[in-house]
């Protein structure tokens, strides 16, 4: 098994990611993928497509384990959005 701290930063995971992403998966996305999840394995190009992410993470973990991934969301600028609800304490 490979160590860790020698499988590059967050960032490097993050460039080759959104490259794999727009040279692989972009051109192949359907209308009716919108919104879905895509994770890329960052070494292979390899990915999953679901409308959640960690059945597509568990799909292809199962196929490349170890593999160094990377999720984007089809026709969205992020994956994610993390929200502050009005009122809240925290």
């Amino acid at each position: 098994m490979s160590d860790p701290r020698t499988r590059g930063t967050v960032s490097e995971v993050g460039r080759l990611g959104r490259e794999a992403f727009e040279r692989h998966v972009q051109p192949k996305l359907l209308a009716a993928d919108d919104g879905k999840y895509v994770v890329i394995d960052v070494d292979t190009g390899e990915y999953e497509i679901d409308a959640d992410d960690n059945e597509a993470a568990t799909r292809l973990q199962d196929r490349r384990p170890g593999a160094r991934l990377w999720i984007e969301r089809a026709g969205r600028p992020t994956a994610y959005v993390i929200r502050r609800r009005l009122g809240s304490s925290r």
